[in-house]
């Protein structure tokens, strides 16, 4: 199945990436993980019912309505443009139609990142490179505080990361790399893979 196909099978609109770019030099354009590639990660890494996954620069909300497919799991997606935003609720409405078991357990926030109230539940962390290094910090920060706060083992999922991000995680927090999952072209570009982060 192509990526429209398997948007139809779950009643949403997630295809078409975003023409041009943003405005501000700290954030990127949307472009949604490719459902090959998901299929990839959670063919290795497991999602429980009681995680709740954050998706940061959700987009349209692709990701929010796989781990629910797949997992039944919980999730939350923070989206700054609007218009995503939007296209993010209208996409719920419709898999909710179809799925109605979802309902309440998809929420997506219409905020920048680092304005983000990290809930105690929320546990798992998704990264496509939606924003700048400084952003990426200062939302890990946030990650960070909210476990001194509520206690609980967190980790992040970066997709296609981006050097600034790993040289951060690695040498500035306490994060250590847990998994590497390597993706078709990997041998051409390293970027090309998940990594997988726990706090110890």
């Amino acid at each position: 199945m192509n990526e429209q196909q398997r948007d139809e099978r779950l009643n949403i609109r997630t295809a078409k990436s975003q023409a041009g770019f943003p405005g501000s030099l700290h954030h990127n354009r949307y472009e949604p993980t490719p459902y090959a590639l998901l299929d990839i990660l959670f063919g290795e890494y497991r999602l429980a019912p009681e995680d709740r996954l954050v998706d940061f620069g959700c987009g349209k909300g692709r990701l929010n309505f796989y781990v629910h497919h797949r997992f039944d799991a919980e999730s939350a997606g923070v989206e700054m443009d609007e218009a995503f935003y939007e296209e993010a609720l209208e996409n719920r409405a419709h898999y909710e139609k179809k799925y109605r078991q979802a309902k309440g357990k998809i929420d997506f926030c219409c905020c920048l990142a680092q304005d983000y109230g990290i809930a105690p539940g929320d546990n798992r962390f998704y990264f496509f490179n939606p924003f700048s290094v400084q952003i990426f910090m200062s939302t890990i920060n946030s990650i960070l505080k909210s476990v001194e706060e509520a206690p609980r083992r967190v980790e992040l999922i970066l997709f296609f990361p981006s050097e600034d991000y790993v040289d951060y995680l690695e040498h500035r927090t306490l994060f250590e790399q847990t998994a590497e999952i390597p993706l078709p072209g990997m041998e051409r570009d390293l970027r090309e893979r998940f990594l997988i982060y726990r706090l110890p």
